[in-house]
């Protein structure tokens, strides 16, 4: 059984639960996907398959190597490729085969991955949420970072001191989401909460690592 599928995140929309309750859900589009490649344990050191998001149209551009790569799978290029694990190594898994969102079942706890939201350059405050000093008069210390390092010893500023910089654009792994709906149908699944990452971005979903019940 494979743990994980590839798809992109559609857009948030509400539910409303059978006890009454309104909760924030996701909608992703996940599958169908092909096998690419089966990693073992044998030849690789780890046990994991190669997937491939299908959609069409496919790139404009594949290399030649990379359409030698997804013939031999009977797989048409896609843009999005990444490995997903396999638990204890099952062998009835090849190349050429196919994952779909049936897969996993409602109420599962699944993990979603996904790439942020880039923002470009932020401040500290908005980055790393300080809370900044006081906003009355003649505080003379509003959104300033405060002390970032002592001057007599080591007379420099320490690796990994909270500042300004770059900020979204990275990848980011939410834990145990409950899945609220599958619709196989239309290779979708409903999960509560938030996923990262803008309408349209491509996600990993995969079974809970640590999932919390």
């Amino acid at each position: 059984m494979v743990d994980g599928i590839l798809g992109r995140k559609l857009g948030v929309t509400r539910l409303f639960q059978e006890n009454g309750d309104l909760v924030a859900a996701t909608v992703l589009k996940v599958g169908p996907c092909v096998v690419l490649q089966r990693k073992t344990a044998g030849k690789d050191g780890y046990e994991a398959v190669q997937l491939a998001l299908v959609e069409l149209p496919g790139p404009r551009r594949v290399t030649r190597p990379e359409q030698g790569h997804f013939k031999r799978a009977g797989a048409n290029p896609s843009r999005f490729v990444r490995e997903v694990q396999l638990k204890n190594g099952d062998a009835s898994i090849k190349m050429g085969d196919k994952v779909l969102v049936d897969e996993f079942k409602a109420n599962e706890l699944v993990d979603v991955i996904g790439v942020s939201k880039g923002r470009g350059f932020a401040g500290f405050h908005k980055r790393h949420h300080f809370g900044g000093g006081g906003a009355s008069h003649g505080s003379m210390f509003h959104r300033a970072p405060g002390s970032i390092g002592a001057s007599a010893f080591p007379s420099r500023v320490l690796k990994g001191m909270l500042a300004a910089g770059h900020m979204g654009a990275a990848r980011v792994t939410v834990r145990n989401l409950r899945i609220l709906r599958v619709l196989p149908d239309d290779n979708a699944l409903i999960v509560r909460g938030a996923v990262p990452g803008p309408d349209g971005g491509y996600v990993i979903v995969r079974r809970a690592k640590a999932p919390k019940l």
